[in-house]
Order: C-alpha cells, then sequence, then structure tokens
C-alpha cells in the first residue's frame, strides 16, 4: 500500500510539473512582443505620410475673364538734332544757296506788294513790311557757321544747318539739309508762314489761300 501511495504522489508530482511547465510557457510574459518600444513608437516625427507625386505641370484655370498681358506705353525720348558737321567752305556754300533763294522769293513778292521792300548786300537781309508789322534781319554769322534772324514779333533766334533723314552722313547732298532753330526744331519758312502768312515753299501768289 505504501509502495502504491508512493507511486501516486509520484505520477501526480510529474502531471503538476507538466502542467506548471505548460502554463508558464503558454504564459503572456513569455509570448508577448519584446518589452523594448518599436522604432515607430520611439521616433513619430520620422513617421512618413506617403504622398503620390505627378510630373505633370500646374496649370491655372483659364476663363473668359482673363486677358493677356498688355504692353505698357513706354514714351520714346524725343528725337534729338545736332548741327551738321561742315567745312568753313562748305558753310558759305550752303547758307548763301539758301540766302538767294530767299531773296529771289522775298523779291517775287515786293514786285506784287508796295508794303514790302527788300534789300540784300554783303550777306545781310533786310525785310520791311508797311503797317504795323515792321522789319525781319536775316544774316549770316560765319564764326557760328549760323543764320541769325531777328523778328519785331518774336525776336532773335539763331539757325544751324542741320542735315536730315538717312543722308546725314552725305556732306555733298547739301539738298538734304535745313537750318533750324534747335530750341523748338522750328525753320525760317515756319516763322515767315506762322508771323506773316507767306509760304516760301510755294510759288508767289499761292500762299494765303
Amino acid at each position: 500500500m505504501a509502495s502504491q501511495g508512493l507511486g501516486l504522489v509520484a505520477r501526480a508530482a510529474s502531471r503538476g510539473l507538466r502542467t506548471s511547465r505548460l502554463v508558464r510557457f503558454g504564459s503572456p510574459s513569455l509570448t508577448a512582443a519584446p518589452s523594448f518600444p518599436h522604432p515607430v513608437a520611439r521616433f513619430p516625427s520620422a513617421v512618413v505620410t506617403p504622398r503620390l507625386i505627378s510630373n505633370s505641370p500646374q496649370r491655372k484655370g483659364i476663363t473668359p475673364d482673363d486677358k493677356p498681358p498688355q504692353p505698357k506705353d513706354v514714351d520714346l525720348p524725343p528725337v534729338i538734332k545736332t548741327p551738321a558737321v561742315i567745312t568753313d567752305s562748305e558753310y558759305h556754300s550752303v547758307a548763301d544757296e539758301y540766302l538767294e533763294r530767299l531773296v529771289s522769293h522775298l523779291e517775287d513778292i515786293q514786285d506784287t506788294r508796295e508794303d514790302v521792300d527788300v534789300e540784300y548786300s554783303a550777306g545781310v537781309l533786310t525785310l520791311r513790311f508797311g503797317g504795323d508789322i515792321g522789319t525781319y534781319v536775316i544774316n549770316k554769322q560765319p564764326p557760328n557757321k549760323q543764320i541769325w534772324l531777328s523778328s519785331p514779333k518774336s525776336g532773335p533766334k539763331r539757325y544751324d544747318y542741320v542735315v536730315m533723314g538717312d543722308g546725314q552722313h552725305e556732306k555733298q547732298d547739301t539738298a538734304c539739309g535745313e537750318w533750324l532753330y534747335l530750341r523748338d526744331n522750328s525753320t525760317i519758312n515756319q516763322l515767315f508762314r506762322d508771323e506773316l502768312g507767306i509760304d516760301l515753299s510755294m510759288p508767289v501768289g499761292d500762299y494765303g489761300e
């Protein structure tokens, strides 16, 4: 009987040992995840949210009200005219030619009007008008290569010889030149037209109609 009791105790002890091992190995403390934290849990800032990347360019919507940019109005700088670079002999040539044409035109006017008196001597042209108009004096100024004009209405003016257009450097072609008052780019013809009603570019008798 004693031996049977010992056998039962031994089997019971062996059965309990196996049971305790099963319980121990099956316990949550052994089957759970390791105790150290997951890297994502330790560094939440390192988590990158996936984002779709598109290579197509982004375009703004175009509506009927959209207008293309308009170019800004740019004020172009005024063209600055300068006296032609001419020699003394060229100056005398163009100045004498101009004054002779002017005298010829004014003498034709003198023949048709009693109130006009024209006198030309030594490069000085004196033009007298009767009534309240007064006397105009036009003369050469070789030291300055200019033609000076004195008006009883607008005072003195100095005219420089300026070559106009694309032929500015073609000094031999004097027909493309003009005598200009550089302060306002006006010509002697403009002064006669504005102050006397005489157009020197037209035949005598046609102006003023």
